[in-house]
């Protein structure tokens, strides 16, 4: 029996894909290589916050399926693959999850199953990268089987857009693989958007989470610049944010968390470094939202100053380790940094977060919330989840630094 879709991956990216597939009537099975994941989903048990356990329920009865099983692949009409890239040791990309991927494909693929490629990576990684693995079983892409690339854009805990509604970059290897691509998606995404080619779609996925990085440190920048002067950053973005056109809002945090945000303008440097070529801005934003983890450990040091007390030997607690509001997700979150060089400075770290699992790194969270903000010499609410009560904090905590620009009362600074 044949099946319309495999998504291969089903994590952040792939669950949701398969989710809006299956909701637009397609056959779904979901391919992963941890059998923990795959269980969990046979249980109706979701890891991905973005498809909760009700929407999995539907999923389940509508047909969805997950296995560790890649025979799976022979059946499928289209494969998708949305496995992780991300950095190795030595801090440059990382293919190994879209080789072993691609691979796994290769093993099982039959002619006329069209391929996608969701991970984002540099220009080139479909067409030197995944195209040869696929066609080292002998199928040859354009020909025997169609082949594609179409960035996801999954913004996790984003109410307003989803897969549906979110334009969709389509491209493929020939026009014909292109055709191919946008046909399968326009079963379930509302708008096409059709690339001249795979590199073209890679680096517009490159280049979208590069221009939040770099405008991400340019508000950084300024916030730094503007307590120096004396200034209200929270006022002036506000203030600078009311003009209709020419400007898009940006806000300052403690450093850029995410899988994509953190990691794609390194994939982007890496290619640059490669070519020969300088991505000068990039690489200065890097620099500037690097330094924002010290930065906040300044202001802390300087607002316990203020009211007699060293920064060395001092409590104090990190609320939020999330990297975004109101989603569980920690990975590049900004917490472990902050916690690193507050432990360097002799501060005692305590955490707390309503959502995200405890960070290893740190050590469990406080137990209880109100007495953690109590006891603290200071607390800093690095992201500003839902279930936190702003006012109640700013009236319990001995001294907050927000750095949300969300907490209202005296005893308050904001970043």
């Amino acid at each position: 029996m044949s099946v319309d879709l495999v998504v291969v991956g089903v994590g952040y990216v792939g669950l949701p894909l398969a989710a809006a597939a299956g909701a637009a009537g397609l056959t779904v099975v979901g391919l992963d290589t941890s059998a923990t994941v795959v269980d969990g989903l046979t249980a109706g048990r979701s890891h991905v916050p973005d498809v909760h356990d009700a929407r999995l329920a539907a999923m389940l009865d509508a047909g969805f399926t997950a296995t560790t099983d890649p025979s799976v692949i022979a059946t499928a009409d289209t494969v998708v693959l949305c496995v992780p890239t991300g950095l190795g040791v030595d801090g440059r990309p990382d293919l190994g999850a879209v080789r072993a991927a691609s691979r796994t494909v290769a093993d099982h693929l039959t002619p006329g199953t069209l391929v996608v490629l969701e991970s984002t990576s540099f220009p080139g990684t479909t067409d030197e990268v995944v195209r040869p693995i696929l066609e080292s079983a002998g199928l040859v892409a354009g020909e025997d089987f169609p082949l594609a690339f179409s960035p996801e854009r999954v913004d996790p805990g984003n109410r307003r857009y989803g897969i549906t509604n979110t334009p969709k970059v389509v491209s493929g290897h020939t026009p014909l693989c292109a055709k191919h691509c946008a046909a399968f998606y326009g079963r379930f995404v509302d708008t096409l958007v059709v690339a001249r080619g795979t590199r073209e779609a890679e680096m517009a996925k490159l280049l979208e989470n590069t221009y939040r990085y770099v405008n991400i440190a340019l508000v950084n920048e300024i916030t730094v610049f503007c307590e120096r002067l004396g200034l209200d950053v929270w006022d002036v973005l506000h203030c600078a944010a009311s003009k209709p056109f020419g400007f898009m809002p940006f806000s300052p945090s403690a450093g850029v968390g995410g899988h994509c945000i953190p990691v794609d303008p390194l994939y982007l440097l890496d290619l640059a470094r490669r070519e020969g070529a300088g991505l000068s801005l990039v690489e200065a934003a890097l620099r500037v939202d690097a330094s924002m983890p010290g930065y906040v450990v300044d202001r802390v040091e300087r607002m316990l100053a203020g009211h007699g007390k060293p920064l060395d030997g001092a409590h104090v607690l990190l609320l939020g380790t999330g990297y975004k509001p109101d989603v569980p997700d920690t990975r590049e979150s900004a917490a472990p940094k902050v916690a690193a060089r507050l432990h360097a400075r002799g501060a005692a770290v305590s955490y707390h977060d309503p959502l995200a699992a405890p960070l290893p790194e740190l050590g469990p969270p406080v137990p209880d919330l109100d007495s953690a903000v109590r006891d603290a010499d200071l607390v800093v609410l690095l992201v500003a989840h839902g279930g936190y009560e702003l006012g109640r904090l700013a009236r319990r905590a001995r001294l907050l630094l927000d750095v949300t620009g969300r907490v209202p009362g005296i005893a308050v600074q904001r970043l």
